[in-house]
């Protein structure tokens, strides 16, 4: 951490040197000749939420979970550690990204990241030859957990930039995206790629894996360098048409020579982190399982459901639950705007802490679905509100590199939350029931140690201790 004043330079180029700098009200003029030079702010925020949804695909894991357990004979603790290990690399390498971001710029930062992506897809597909596992995990683990890393950080931020005036509503809109990217994975990409990679001889159907993945690598690779191409920062004293907020902006109580590192190591910033980890943590334990967790449930209420029927819930579930993981991130993130940040993240982990316990009691898989839908949709507005959260508490100039390090609570979480219910299921493999409300209960216990030390956090900007 000795390093990280540092970054002093680095931060005061994400809002200055390469991006935004406010005018003021004398250099109107200068401010608008900037804005009608610029590219439209609008195709900079959609094409970073297209960015998202290619990126989130990721978040459609338990699609494939059963599946390649059965394909390599593999247990749901070694097929669950990709996805961990890919969710880890994401958060440590947004905090990278959030430090590069002002050296190389959004463009190029992002167009790595989505080819980095789609590389690991291609060598996971290699590794599903030999099903060699170990090369799984350095592909779309750690290359593939990489490029997400370097690509997720960068629209959030460079879209921050552009819209002064609607900082929650379109960090908001932005990372929406990135709870949608399930949702066009589990209903579209891959039973696509399914169909047209299965080959059937004598009535029995086999899916060819590794020619899957290396299509996806195409799929997801193709969309996301285009819409990381169109990425850059606003032209030096822009300011949006109309918007008569760049003095306040400037006024708004950050101190402008509070360096990155000295916001990342305040008490404050690490309260903020542990309340993003344990809310993800919580999130993401159903995000990477819900599917078996569903299929589980319903051959409990009808054994005579078939393989093909459960899994179709199963991606049902994913489908929809995306829906709910997207629209949370921009609801939660609008309302952010208006009830507070740190009074949103409360409500978020109070409401949650419900829904866990009542999940213990519930037999029903139509009910189980809704309450994921709101589980989902809690999770998905921690990222909504965690941008604009920063923003509020610790201003603009230090906004890419903070951000970036809060992520890594995403890196914990990630790791914690899925090992924790693959451990659970692979040593209650005859009790599915116990397993379940044991993964709920700790979920609960996140929660509740999340909620309590939110107390300790208000909205006020961060003042350096004298």
């Amino acid at each position: 951490m000795s390093n990280i004043p540092k970054l002093s330079n680095a931060s005061a180029a994400i809002s200055g040197g390469s991006g935004l700098q406010m005018p003021h009200a004398g250099n109107a003029d200068a401010g608008n000749a900037a804005a009608s030079a610029a590219p439209s702010r609008w195709l900079v925020a959609i094409m970073g939420t297209v960015l998202q949804v290619v990126l989130g695909s990721i978040y459609s894991w338990s699609y494939f979970q059963k599946p390649l357990m059965i394909f390599a004979d593999w247990n749901n603790q070694q097929v669950a550690l990709i996805f961990s290990l890919a969710i880890c690399f994401l958060g440590l390498s947004a905090a990278m990204g959030g430090i590069l971001l002002p050296r190389f710029g959004p463009r190029k930062l992002a167009v790595a990241g989505a080819l980095l992506y789609a590389l690991g897809w291609a060598i996971s597909g290699f590794a599903l030859e030999s099903k060699n596992l170990v090369l799984l995990y350095v592909g779309l683990g750690v290359i593939g957990g990489i490029g997400l890393g370097l690509s997720y950080v960068t629209p959030v931020a460079t879209a921050a930039k552009w819209f002064p005036d609607k900082k929650g509503f379109i960090t908001g809109m932005v990372v929406m995206g990135f709870g949608l990217g399930a949702l066009l994975m589990s209903k579209v990409i891959a039973p696509f790629l399914l169909g047209i990679c299965s080959v059937t001889d004598g009535g029995v159907t086999t899916v060819l894996w590794p020619t899957v993945f290396y299509y996806m690598a195409f799929a997801l690779g193709i969309p996301g360098v285009i819409a990381a191409y169109f990425l850059q920062n606003p032209p030096v004293g822009y300011a949006p048409p109309g918007w008569h907020g760049s003095v306040a902006a400037n006024a708004d109580g950050h101190d402008d020579s509070v360096t990155p590192g000295e916001c990342v190591r305040s008490r404050r910033f690490w309260l903020m982190w542990f309340i993003f980890f344990c809310n993800i943590t919580a999130g993401i334990m159903f995000i990477g399982f819900q599917s078996p967790l569903i299929q589980d449930l319903f051959k409990a209420a009808d054994p005579t459901m078939s393989a093909a029927a459960l899994a179709a819930a199963g991606g049902t579930l994913i489908a929809v639950s995306s829906l709910f993981n997207g629209i949370g991130r921009f609801f939660w993130g609008s309302l952010s705007d208006k009830i507070g940040r740190i009074q949103t993240f409360r409500t978020i982990l109070a409401s949650q802490l419900v829904v866990f316990l009542v999940l213990t009691q519930i037999t029903n898989p139509y009910v189980f679905g809704a309450l994921v839908g709101y589980v989902l949709l809690c999770y998905g507005g921690s990222f909504g509100t965690a941008p604009s959260f920063v923003l509020t508490v610790f201003g603009n100039k230090v906004m890419g590199v903070v951000y970036g390090c809060l992520l890594t609570a995403w890196a914990g979480g990630g790791l914690v939350g899925p090992q924790l219910v693959a451990v659970i299921k692979d040593n209650l493999k005859g009790d599915p029931t116990r397993a379940a409300n044991l993964i709920f209960l700790i979920g609960a216990g996140f929660l509740t140690a999340g909620l309590l030390v939110s107390f300790a956090l208000n909205n006020k900007p961060f003042v350096r201790k004298a």
